[in-house]
């Protein structure tokens, strides 16, 4: 019988951090997940902060999801973070985690304090947050924190995530498809500067969607909504009087007030 506390003996058995196993071949080997190159490339990445821009049914929770395994396998003791716009999309993200971890042997438990969590045999955790600002305070020291459909998740619930950061001068991740030219997910891709490093994936570099099923979609969508969901595009979402850029050239450009 499988217990809790024991991950198979594998290669992968040791905790040292000389002996900690690539993420894409813990995805392969412990997971039984075979990424495609755009996944394995943000799966190695090792960036302190992360923008992944990507188009809809890409897998992005999925390898997020793993990303996430990876960190709290490897590291006993931490805590994984991951945010989204609500309860419901952090407890599916926390449910595709779980099945990821099931298929290493390990039964999925939670960690007796949060309603979204997974408990490892290593004491590191993974808790899922809603997209609240009064609800997700009260942590701290996190190793690596996800904000899921980041683009969706209002600007004062991002402002009270990042200190749960400081102490372990965790890692930030935001995945997203895009949703307009506001808030915090566009402004980190377009202005946040170079300690983010940003990944585009659109869905016609996905072979897993067919060109067929694409050009349906354009026809049925229109060219905004297909270039904002498929082609991971900041288009204008019609809620603005004038475009954005419009607004902060003119704020740029003009002249100082006199006394």
């Amino acid at each position: 019988m499988t217990g809790f506390f024991t991950f198979p003996r594998s290669r992968f058995a040791t905790e040292t951090q000389d002996d900690v196993p690539d993420v894409v071949e813990f995805a392969r080997d412990s997971l039984g997940f075979e990424p495609d190159e755009r996944q394995a490339e943000v799966l190695r990445s090792t960036a302190k902060r992360g923008i992944l821009n990507c188009t809809r049914q890409w897998g992005k929770s999925t390898v997020a999801g793993i990303k996430a395994l990876h960190r709290a396998h490897t590291r006993p003791g931490v805590l994984v973070v991951v945010a989204s716009p609500t309860e419901r999309q952090s407890g599916e993200f926390l449910r595709k985690a779980e099945v990821l971890l099931a298929s290493t042997g390990v039964r999925p438990r939670g960690d007796g304090k949060n309603p979204l969590s997974l408990l490892l045999p290593n004491g590191s955790r993974i808790v899922g947050l809603p997209g609240t600002e009064g609800t997700v305070r009260g942590f701290s020291s996190v190793s690596l924190m996800v904000i899921d459909e980041a683009s969706r998740v209002p600007d004062e619930v991002y402002k009270a995530l990042r200190p749960m950061l400081a102490v372990e001068d965790g890692d930030l991740w935001l995945l997203s498809t895009p949703a307009g030219k506001r808030g915090f997910f566009y402004e980190n891709w377009e202005h946040g500067g170079e300690e983010w490093e940003r990944v585009t994936v659109r869905a016609t570099e996905c072979g897993r969607i067919r060109k067929e099923f694409l050009e349906e979609e354009r026809q049925e969508m229109g060219n905004t909504w297909f270039e904002q969901e498929y082609l991971c595009e900041f288009v204008d979402n019609g809620r603005n009087l004038f475009r954005r850029e419009v607004v902060r050239a003119a704020l740029e450009d003009r002249e100082p007030l006199g006394l």
